[in-house]
Formats: C-alpha cells, structure tokens, sequence
C-alpha cells in the first residue's frame, strides 16, 4: 500500500474509508481491493503449530480468510471460526481471541484490533431489527448423531453459533465429537427429554416452532460464502430487493 494512501471503497456517488491509514499501518501484507481490506492472519495450535491465511475484511462485516498453512491447501473462503478448526486450534470456539493479526511483529488477537469495526456493526444492526420486532429470531435446534443416534443441542444466539449449525446440518456424517461448544462424545448422555422441550423461545419455552421464534432467513442465519441453495437463495433475493 502506496505510503499517505488510505484504504478505500467506491461507494454511491464517492469513496468511503474502511479504516485510516494509521489504523493497518503496521499491520503484515496489508492489501486493498474494491470492496475489501486483506490483512496476513493466522491461528495457533500447540500440536500443530502456526496456521497462516489471509484475511479479507469487507464493509458489509463479512470477513473470509483464504488459508495458507501449506502450499497446498486448497482452503478458501473460510468463516474465522471455520479457519480457528481447520488449523487445529485445541481450544476453539474462540475465533476473536484464537485468530491473530501480525502487529509490528507481534501475534495481537483479531478482537483487539480494528478489523471487527464492520463484522460488529452488522451484528449490532441485525439483532436490533429483530429486537425491534418483539420477536426471538432463532431458538435452539437440535441435530442427531450419526454414530449414536443422539440428539445434541445448538445454541443460535450469534452470527458463529449460527454459521456451526448451518455447517453440521450440510454434514451427512457429522457426529458427537463435531460439536462445535460441548466438548462431547457418544458416550455422553443425551439431555432429557423433559430439557429438550426448553428452545429458547421467550413467548413459551417449550414452543414447537412458531413463526415469532423460527426465522426462515436472515443475515445472522444466512452467509454470502456458502454455496449451499438456501444461502445462495437467500443472497440472491436479498440482492434483487435492494
């Protein structure tokens, strides 16, 4: 990046500041695009050591992260969280605080530095409209093991939760020991039925599946980088509307 130049993004009838240049200015392999900022990234594994990709952060909060943790790796596109697995990290679930930026020569997390500023806005944004609506947009899903049988909990509170749910429902062998939050194996019992009945609806706890919890699409729910039909649906409907 050219020195005095900020990091820019045509937008509408002129050019829009993603981040000033002393915020990325000693940030690694900082790129510009014209939608997007590319930073160098990584993640540590103790078994596996240090996981390099780059990471592209756009002005709609998507944030993708093409891996680079050997020649080979044919890994792109990847969610934090999908990229904080991929790299073997022992203590996932963590991606804000897992995934580091090199600062001035240092591993710094993502969470302290400046990329978030749009990931966090769009969050911000999505779960206000749906406050603002009185309405609960997602309950807690269930999905069953392939190996056991057993039926084990998901959590869609956030963007990630979200995004690990949709992942193991496109998972035809997705099993206990996939499980994104709980540290579980079949051996683990199934919860009760009694506690399964309880979705995290706030209408009624033990709601089957109304329109007021059960969200048919959504940006928390719903990822530009998938290409499964329903997100590609989805993106597409969301385009022709704007």
């Amino acid at each position: 990046m050219a020195n005095g130049a900020v990091v820019e993004r045509e937008s509408g009838g002129g050019s829009a500041a993603l981040f000033r240049e002393e915020e990325l200015r000693e940030m690694s392999g900082v790129k510009s695009g014209e939608e997007f900022v590319e930073v160098t990234c990584g993640c540590t594994s103790h078994r596996y050591g240090d996981a390099v990709g780059r990471l592209r952060v756009f002005l709609n909060g998507d944030l993708e992260i093409a891996c680079e943790c050997t020649p080979g790796c044919q890994e792109d596109k990847l969610t934090p969280a999908a990229f904080e697995k991929h790299s073997g990290r022992e203590t996932a679930r963590k991606w804000k605080n897992n995934v580091w930026i090199m600062v001035n020569g240092e591993k710094v997390p993502l969470a302290k530095t400046v990329l978030l500023k749009y990931y966090n806005q769009a969050s911000k944004n999505a779960n206000g409209s749906h406050k603002s609506s009185g309405k609960v947009c997602h309950r807690d899903e269930f999905i069953r093991c392939t190996k056991c049988n057993k039926e084990r909990r998901f959590r869609l509170r956030s963007k990630e939760e979200c995004r690990e749910h949709h992942d193991a429902l496109l998972d035809v062998n997705w099993d206990c020991s996939d499980h994104p939050y709980d540290r579980i194996t079949c051996d683990n019992d199934e919860e009760r039925a009694s506690r399964r009945l309880y979705r995290g609806c706030s209408r009624s706890p033990t709601c089957k599946g109304c329109t007021s919890c059960v969200c048919f699409g959504c940006e928390i729910c719903r990822f530009t980088d998938c290409s499964c039909q329903t997100c590609r649906d989805f993106t597409s409907n969301a385009r022709a509307q704007v």
